[in-house]
């Protein structure tokens, strides 16, 4: 049986983003969001698995964004990474949610591994360029993890496992169901062609049609000791996990919103002609519609600058490592989920009124700007919004901070 350390964890993120960084990943990002952008409607229709999109991460080298540089990889920060995430959702919401769980995914190994292994996990995602997806559901079906000699036997099912489709591995978080390490819950990777997993093609949703996020069966999976990153516990630090995927999540909303803005400002200042009634030359040059697209834009930039705030924070608290404080991650795990509030009801809200602006014929299905809301609108759906604004509601109003979990 493989033991897994309980020292704290040194996690090798340190120091927050110089500006020589981020533009260096925000312009190979966008040059990957302008390749994405030239067929993202027609690819979405195609509801076919990602493997050329994900190619084209992994040729950028934003798969490797996040490990450290003495592994082989780009040794940037959170910071940057989100914002490629960004950047990304601003063409293709499908694949911005990829990148954004690969990177939650692959920092497993920061979180989870223990100081002695950690460098040939990271290696061998650089060696192996790997995606990483994952089946860590916690509202679904109850994994059954039975030991057998020095390794487990894995059986049941996830739904909505986001990359397994495409992923060169899969990350599982499971319960010990019996044994000496019965109630522990571990965190493995396997590969996607390990004996009993199968991978069900049923991801068929109204948006994120791209996000590979197939259900998994698990057919007496044989699970080794080399699988094993560690054991998930509810050290301050390995939680802050959590809180970075909800910026995540907040980041490929923003860029969504920002995409449709985009679109609608080329369809808008493409129509020559005014409303009937309006004393303006063009549709563009209307008040009406210049409000509207102004009240949309402020909106945006403002969850703009939130996001960009707490992108540095979660920097700068990561680089605390094993000094990171229960009320340090409780603190910052509420100014995420702030961002998380404003950005689903500007990403909805943006994705949902630009119609306002650009008329009836942008409805039309050539046109795709249907796109955008239907992406925002399915991943918005995660987890209920009203619970984030009762999590911030709590912690302002008598600092009661929310049990720890996979989604607080």
């Amino acid at each position: 049986m493989t033991v897994i350390s309980t020292q704290l964890p040194r996690v090798p993120y340190t120091g927050t983003a110089d500006e020589a960084e981020r533009s260096h990943w925000r312009e190979i990002a966008q040059k990957v969001a302008d390749q994405l952008a030239t067929d993202a409607l027609e690819r979405d229709r195609k509801n076919a698995q990602p493997f050329a999109e994900v190619q084209l991460l992994r040729e950028a080298g934003l798969l490797n964004l996040l490990v450290p540089a003495e592994f082989g990889g780009a040794g940037a920060h959170w910071e940057t990474a989100f914002e490629a995430v960004r950047i990304l959702a601003t063409a293709d919401g499908s694949i911005s949610q990829l990148l954004a769980y690969h990177y939650v995914n692959q920092s497993g190994i920061a979180f989870y591994a223990a100081p002695e292994t950690q460098a040939q996990w990271w290696q061998r995602t650089v060696e192996g360029g790997w995606l990483w997806g994952d089946s860590v559901n916690p509202v679904d079906p109850t994994l059954t993890l039975v030991p057998e000699g020095d390794g487990f036997r894995l059986n049941g099912a996830k739904r909505f496992s986001t990359g397994s489709g495409v992923g060169e591995v899969i990350v599982i978080n499971a319960e010990v169901t019996e044994g000496e390490r019965k109630g522990q819950v571990l965190a493995f990777i396997i590969d996607r062609d390990r004996e009993g997993l199968e991978i069900v093609d049923d991801w068929d949703y109204l948006g994120q049609r791209l996000s590979a996020s197939n259900s998994l069966k698990y057919h007496n999976v044989r699970i080794e000791p080399t699988d094993l990153l560690g054991e998930v516990t509810d050290e301050p630090v390995s939680t802050l996990l959590t809180p970075g995927i909800q910026l995540a999540f907040a980041n490929f909303y923003l860029g969504i919103a920002e995409g449709a803005l985009a679109r609608g400002k080329q369809i808008l200042l493409g129509r020559k002609n005014a409303w009937l009634f309006s004393q303006a030359e063009t549709y563009s040059q209307d008040p009406i519609f210049q409000r509207t697209v102004g009240e949309l834009k402020a909106r945006t930039a403002a969850v703009a600058a939130l996001n960009e705030k707490l992108g540095r924070k979660f920097d700068a608290l990561l680089s605390k490592a094993g000094e990171v404080t229960q009320p340090e991650r409780a603190a910052l795990a509420v100014e995420i989920a702030e961002a998380k509030v404003v950005s689903t009801e500007v990403g909805v809200e943006v994705a949902n009124r630009i119609f306002e602006v650009t008329g009836s014929s942008s409805t039309a299905n050539s046109v795709g700007l249907d796109l955008f809301w239907r992406n925002v609108r399915t991943h918005s759906l995660h987890d209920p919004v009203d619970y984030k604004k009762i999590e911030v509601g709590a912690y302002f109003l008598r600092g009661e901070s929310q049990p720890l979990s996979l989604y607080t």
